[in-house]
């Protein structure tokens, strides 16, 4: 255990294509109380295939990978009990060895932006029994307990619309996940002990962040967060509004496309009063779960506004002019950067995100510290944290993004905990 953190700082698989898959076996005849085992990937047929794959060296501490399906209950932006699901995953090889320190320190992480159910982490792991990437660098060498909500809309909610970049159900989703594991590994002799971390990368960072204000602001003291290192979140939605329309070119037409879907249902606004036709109409389908986002944006356009643009003229005029618009009070609403954390602070970030701008980064930090200059608020730019000769944009950076959080974590835990 002395070399773990070590081992975290110098190893780097890359999120997606470790392909552990080759050996996996879903688990049968083992039964637990409030969730199912879907994944049972021994520390030994892991490190091999890590090896194989030359993601590792052999001298690498790697703790395997037990993933359970946990369903639960939580509350939607209307108030609305949604049955949810989430999965969470333990290295079977070190729990029984932290015993003396409590149990294994536990890592909320909260996934990026999908757009097909298949992409969900209870059914990456259900379907495919396969160990999900950022989960390897967490737990199977990273040593916690990760915890991974599906959200509103994926998994066991997949007939509910996902509530895209709203604050409230995001938070709600990975609090009440978060209580739930609690429950569950105290049923079934899951060794927890009171050290609670949170991150996740893009709409990731921005749910563990909306996490932490929920924590903080309702002082939920059974939560207590020991540190939260978001990953590359829009936390200032209102500014990222402002860029995207006051562009006439959108990158990723799916992302805008979704935040005016979800938006207009939440705020009860007509679809078709904020998206251009053909468009407005084909939304429902493109966002039912069944496709991924390199499907759904060839049926999107680029342009940002116009006869052929993806959102209405009137609806962009309105935004820029009136005070009272709708999306501007419920873009300022979902901002997430004018409050005062108390509990510890990384922003994590690569600075070529041209996605997710590293501005929106620096901006909350900037906007947190002049309202608390005490805080310990801290920016982390991935590229100068690890060395990098070059700057990465936002697809690239997730994989070295949670290498620097997982070696943040790990620190503190060794610092705090003694493991």
């Amino acid at each position: 255990m002395k070399k773990l953190v070590k081992v975290v700082v110098m190893v780097t698989p890359l999120l997606g294509v470790i392909g552990c898959g080759d050996g996996l076996h879903q688990p049968i005849n083992e039964t637990v109380k409030g969730g199912e085992v879907v994944v049972d990937f021994s520390a030994k047929e892991m490190k091999e295939t890590l090896v194989a794959k030359k993601l590792v060296s052999n001298d690498t501490n790697v703790y395997g990978y037990k993933a359970y399906k946990i369903p639960y209950i939580t509350t939607d932006e209307e108030g609305n009990e949604v049955k949810v699901s989430g999965l969470l995953v333990i290295p079977p090889k070190l729990h029984d060895k932290v015993s003396p320190y409590g149990g294994l320190s536990m890592v909320s992480d909260d996934h990026g932006t999908i757009f097909a159910n298949k992409e969900a982490p209870t059914v990456i792991a259900a379907n495919q029994s396969t160990p999900d990437g950022s989960a390897i660098f967490l737990t199977s060498l990273g040593g916690f307990a990760t915890l991974q909500p599906d959200y509103i809309g994926f998994g066991d909610s997949s007939d509910h619309y996902h509530p895209f970049i709203l604050k409230k159900s995001l938070a709600n989703a990975t609090v009440d996940f978060i209580k739930q594991v609690k429950i569950f590994a105290a049923d079934n002799n899951i060794k927890l002990n009171d050290q609670l971390f949170l991150t996740g990368y893009s709409e990731g960072g921005y749910a563990a962040m909306a996490t932490l204000k929920k924590i903080e602001d309702e002082q939920l003291t059974d939560l207590t967060v020991t540190m939260a290192a978001p990953m590359a979140g829009p936390y200032v939605m209102k500014g990222l509004a402002d860029a995207v329309l006051n562009s006439t070119q959108i990158a990723i037409p799916s992302f805008m496309a979704n935040v005016g879907y979800a938006y207009s249902k939440v705020y009860n606004q007509d679809i078709e009063t904020v998206i251009n036709e053909p468009y407005a109409s084909k939304l429902p389908t493109l966002f039912n779960g069944s496709l991924i986002r390199t499907e759904i944006d060839p049926q999107l356009t680029h342009a940002t506004t116009g006869a052929t643009g993806l959102f209405t003229q009137t609806f962009v005029t309105d935004y820029k002019n009136n005070a009272e618009n709708w999306f501007a009070k419920a873009s300022t609403e979902n901002n997430l950067h004018l409050w005062k954390p108390k509990t510890p602070l990384r922003l994590v970030h690569c600075k070529g995100d041209t996605v997710i701008p590293y501005s929106i980064s620096q901006g909350t930090y900037r906007a947190m510290k002049q309202l608390n200059s005490s805080a310990n608020v801290a920016l982390v730019p991935v590229e100068e944290t690890l060395g990098l000769p070059t700057l990465v944009n936002h697809g690239s950076c997730g994989a070295l993004a949670y290498k620097v959080t997982t070696g943040m974590f790990a620190q503190v835990r060794k610092t705090t905990k003694g493991y």
